[in-house]
């Protein structure tokens, strides 16, 4: 069962091994489950770190799993849907392939890219790609433009702005049709929203 009690965990890097890391938020360390791809972007020791966080809760464990983009999250709880295919095998996979890279295998019926993935047989890969096929592609887009919006909010509020004012302004935004073009930057998002905070 998935969990969204802890969503993320924003704290300094106390440890990590092959596929796990210690993050330690105010005054308590979580042990997280990472893909094995991630460890090495999280830095030294002592660094401060997010991870995006699925905590999944069986009978006799609780585990907390992270990634680092909301993106990579949202495919992993897209992968353990799948009948067969449980965190650990869904932590492997995305210790092989990127969010995009995983989603151009399956558009393209690729079974034979997952069956080199440790714990996933022939049987596993089919369904993967039978499972995920136009799916996938529409997680991501919901994700990739939560997470633009996350972005622009984050850079108003540290330029002093309240989470208020700046979520009336990105809805201003959206609303003029910049919000979910791909093809605006943030540096143009923000600057759009900063215009419209300039003209409240």
């Amino acid at each position: 069962m998935v969990s969204s009690i802890i969503s993320s965990v924003r704290g300094v890097l106390e440890g990590k091994g092959p596929d796990w890391a210690d993050v330690a938020v105010g005054g308590v360390t979580f042990r997280v489950n990472v893909p094995g791809s991630s460890v090495e972007m999280l830095g030294p020791n002592g660094d401060l770190v997010q991870l995006y966080t699925s905590l999944q809760v069986r009978e006799d464990s609780l585990n907390l799993y992270g990634f680092p983009t909301y993106e990579a999250r949202q495919t992993f709880e897209t992968l353990i849907s799948i009948n067969g295919v449980g965190p650990r095998v869904a932590l492997s996979i995305l210790s092989t392939f990127t969010p995009a890279s995983l989603a151009a295998a399956v558009e393209a019926s690729d079974v034979k890219a997952f069956t080199g993935v440790s714990g996933v047989g022939n049987k596993t890969a089919s369904r993967i790609v039978l499972e995920l096929k136009g799916k996938l592609d529409d997680d991501l887009v919901m994700a990739t433009a939560t997470s633009r919006s996350d972005d622009v909010l984050d850079a108003l509020t540290s330029l002093g702005y309240s989470a208020v004012e700046a979520r009336q302004a990105l809805t201003a935004v959206n609303s003029a049709g910049h919000g979910s073009d791909e093809a605006t930057s943030l540096e143009d998002r923000v600057r759009l929203a900063l215009q419209e905070l300039a003209s409240a």
